[in-house]
């Protein structure tokens, strides 16, 4: 494109692009500061003007009469504001006479650079036409325009019968007009869209209003498929306003009609589709989506890896391909286009629509013709005797792909539907298939960090419960059933010194590897602060420490709030106590020998992960045969019920009477949980055992050297007693160490205690907060070899504090002895 030359009266200025035919227009251009910028032939054929005298000024110069109040830049009130203006202009030509022009005003681009200003458009005065002229002397051109018109046009009288129509409606019809004339548009076409049209046409001799109405598809005798149209309709009065019939005219907007179609199917699939993370839902949506609409049988595919759960093949597909069949849906009841049931396998051969779709990556459209057909039926003979047995004529196969990946493939066939696929239809198969891919892969991707989660999370559990002298154990976990990811619940039972348990319960902020992740952390960290016999508040004050510092470890450029919360408990079938403490955790529910449930008197801390609170020990005793109910909130919270609810539910459940543990569990779940969980749920119950006197004797030390002889003389009586007599030897030189240092090196009250259990417990308390430790003797040093003697003789021994000192325990394991 070139700049005009300035200089040139010829050259239209401002749009040197204008089109031709433009000889009779007056045009010029005038930027936003009202200066002229452009300047036709035609302008100067008005004004007289030539270009070189005008560009450069300012366009209220040509103005007959100066206007006030111009806020245009001396434009004049037609270009004051907005972006079109018209109307009749006073202007001075270059002679000086008044020419009063009518101006159309555009606001626009008017220069290469984009610069905005306005576009003066003005017809150039010619002679009139003379009343002789070739065009005013036809008088049946109005007529030849009302019957080439290429929109349908027929006009009826009062009675709604039809008068004229033009050749359009002749051929929709496949009648002539003298053959229709005297008939009712619903005489012409039997059809309900006709009834309604009729009752619009009433109302439009009632009213003397127009009226347009959209009819539904329908297909006239004259076309091969069917059309949808705009139909307007029009009073006809003569020439002194009488009403004598109706105007009618019809427009075609089938395409306009399946666009809009097309997008709302899109819409509906999108909607559709993105509601759920189940690979058979989401090929099922779609098939439901595509048949009627769209085709009449559809039927979705998918690669078997998919429903594995294995990785996606490597590397381009071949032939032969098998496929599970996902979903299917036809106007046909039953389906019956099908090749197989759903969750069957098909093999797709080399030649077949659906490998040669997926081996080249890209949509397929067959009109099933006679020759191609009897191809098929040498190859396949299966799939053709299906498409000659329905009439299938056209057929659509996309290969299923996301993200770089092949997943399937979808097929349309239409067999009822006379019309045939075209270009249009195969670019909506695509988008339909495209989002449905998307979903699918979102479904794969999900469900293969579910199952990684979910492996994760069950090696972090424990795989069964401990034999516990203390406590009979049984457990139950459930991974939530919705798609919204793994948890962190978790559970554990832990045998401690002195034949003591340890139950525990927890829940970790977040769902999916992180969350495992961080709860396999704790547990394992619970398990540690377990072994060197921390009361349950201390234990849950060390825990708080590393959830705190867990959560300064976080990368920066993946945030994530690490917070847990927790519930810990120690049970003594000796003294039958049991110590609570919990962190922001539901507490337990403690069920009674006799069956009644009851919330334990228990204060519980914060969250694990606040930092700086305290967390307070509750002591209770429970009688033999109570039962301790650990769980997370998942079993009692849920969006169908309130907490409350669903604790008062649990309660009922507990207080049922069962014949074990392991049916109570079950019995729980039933009456708490629906087919799909929002949460993981995590449910630990412990019964109660207890130690009789007949396996426990205590007796006390006096800090006097010489006791250490009644202490194994004690030992070795009640040995003799419960029949031990083979542990005599190693348990009295056991007590004698332990008994010796708690004498020359702690301080009073000083208590040995023996119990038999599964092992042969020996436990030396005193009132000194400082722990033995091992040493390596020199080899002529008197002392330093009684604990390393004792740890050679014992199964293991550790030490545990308590608030009035500390216990030395040793167990022997009675079975290999």
């Amino acid at each position: 494109m070139t700049t005009p030359d300035p200089t040139d009266p010829t050259a239209p200025r401002g749009r040197p692009d204008a089109p031709p035919g433009t000889a009779g227009l007056a045009t010029a251009t005038v930027d936003d500061h009202g200066v002229v910028t452009g300047w036709s032939e035609g302008a100067r054929q008005l004004l007289g003007h030539r270009a070189e005298e005008v560009l450069g000024r300012r366009a209220a110069e040509l103005l007959a009469e100066p206007t006030a109040g111009d806020t245009a830049g001396g434009a004049g009130p037609c270009l004051a504001e907005g972006a079109r203006w018209s109307g009749t202009v006073a202007l001075r030509h270059r002679d000086g006479h008044r020419v009063e022009v009518e101006l159309l005003a555009h606001r626009g681009p008017v220069a290469e650079d984009g610069a905005t200003g306005w576009l003066l458009v003005s017809a150039v005065p010619r002679e009139p036409l003379p009343r002789d002229a070739p065009a005013l002397q036809d008088p049946g051109a109005a007529d030849r325009g009302f019957v080439q018109s290429p929109c349908i046009l027929a006009l009826f009288d009062t009675e709604l019968r039809l008068i004229r129509a033009n050749a359009e409606m002749e051929a929709t019809t496949a009648l002539s007009e003298d053959r229709m004339r005297g008939l009712r548009l619903s005489e012409l076409v039997p059809h309900r869209e006709s009834d309604r049209v009729e009752r619009a046409m009433r109302r439009v001799l009632e009213s003397g209003e127009r009226h347009d109405l959209e009819s539904g598809r329908l297909r006239l005798p004259g076309l091969s498929h069917e059309h949808a149209y705009m139909v307007s309709l029009a009073p006809l009065t003569d020439p002194a306003g009488g009403l004598r019939g109706v105007c009618f005219a019809a427009y075609d907007i089938t395409a306009q009609r399946e666009a809009r179609q097309r997008l709302l199917l899109l819409s509906e699939a999108g909607a559709r589709l993105g509601s759920t993370l189940d690979l058979d839902r989401i090929a099922q949506e779609l098939v439901e989506v595509a048949v009627p609409r769209f085709a009449d049988f559809a039927n979705v595919d998918l690669l078997t890896f998919l429903h594995d759960g294995d990785e996606p093949p490597e590397g381009p597909l071949s032939a032969p391909i098998t496929l599970r069949h996902t979903a299917h849906r036809s106007v046909l009841e039953g389906a019956p286009e099908a090749l197989a049931g759903i969750g069957g396998l098909i093999t797709h051969p080399e030649h077949s629509l659906t490998a040669r779709s997926l081996t080249e990556g890209r949509a397929v459209r067959y009109q099933i013709t006679a020759p191609l057909l009897a191809s098929w039926e040498a190859r396949d003979p299966v799939r053709a005797a299906r498409i000659r047995d329905y009439g299938i004529h056209s057929v659509i196969m996309v290969p299923m792909r996301a993200r770089g990946v092949t997943l399937g493939a979808a097929s349309f066939a239409r067999h009822r539907t006379p019309t045939p696929f075209t270009a249009d239809d195969v670019l909506l198969a695509e988008e339909l298939t495209a989002r449905a891919a998307v979903c699918v892969d979102n479904t794969r991707r999900y469900l293969r960090e579910r199952r990684t989660a979910l492996t994760l999370q069950r090696s972090l559990l424990p795989q069964r419960m401990p034999d516990l002298t203390a406590l009979e154990v049984a457990s139950r976990y459930l991974p939530s059933g919705t798609y919204a990811g793994v948890g962190g619940d978790w559970f554990d039972a832990i045998p401690l010194s002195g034949a003591r348990a340890a139950v525990v319960v927890g829940d970790v902020v977040g769902r999916g590897l992180r969350a495992s992740a961080t709860m396999g952390r704790l547990r394992t960290a619970v398990r540690t602060l377990a072994d060197i016999d921390l009361p349950p508040g201390e234990l849950l004050t060390h825990l708080d420490d590393l959830v705190t510092r867990l959560s300064s470890e976080e990368d920066p450029e993946m945030p994530a709030a690490v917070g847990a919360t927790c519930l810990y408990a120690i049970y003594d079938p000796v003294s039958r106590h049991c110590a609570i403490a919990a962190a922001g955790h539901p507490a337990p529910l403690v069920v009674s020998p006799e069956g009644t449930a009851d919330l334990p008197a228990l204060s519980i801390g914060p969250p694990l992960g606040l930092g700086g609170l305290p967390f307070e020990t509750t002591e209770t005793e429970l009688p033999e045969g109570s039962v301790l109910a650990l769980y997370t909130n998942g079993l009692i919270n849920s969006r169908h019920r309130e907490i409350g609810e669903g604790l008062d539910t649990l309660r009922n459940a507990l207080s049922s009477p069962v014949a074990s543990l392991d049916a109570l569990c079950d019995s729980v779940l039933r009456a708490l949980l629906p087919a799909r969980p929002d949460d993981d749920i995590a449910l630990l119950l412990a019964r109660t055992r207890a130690l009789g006197t007949d396996r426990v004797a205590t007796w006390a030390i006096p800090p006097d050297a010489a006791a250490v002889a009644d202490a194994r003389r004690n030992t070795v009586e009640r040995l003799t007693d419960w029949g031990l007599e083979k542990a005599v030897f190693t348990t009295e030189l056991i007590v004698s160490e332990l008994v010796t240092n708690a004498i020359r090196y702690a301080r009073p009250p000083i208590r040995l205690r023996l119990i038999r259990d599964r092992a042969l417990i020996c436990e030396v308390s005193d009132g000194s907060s400082t722990a033995p430790h091992v040493r390596r003797a020199r080899v002529f040093d008197e002392g330093g070899r009684g604990l390393m003697l004792v740890a050679q003789m014992a199964t293991r021994w550790g030490t545990r504090q308590s608030t009035d000192g500390k216990t030395i325990w040793v167990e022997q394991d009675l079975a290999s002895g």
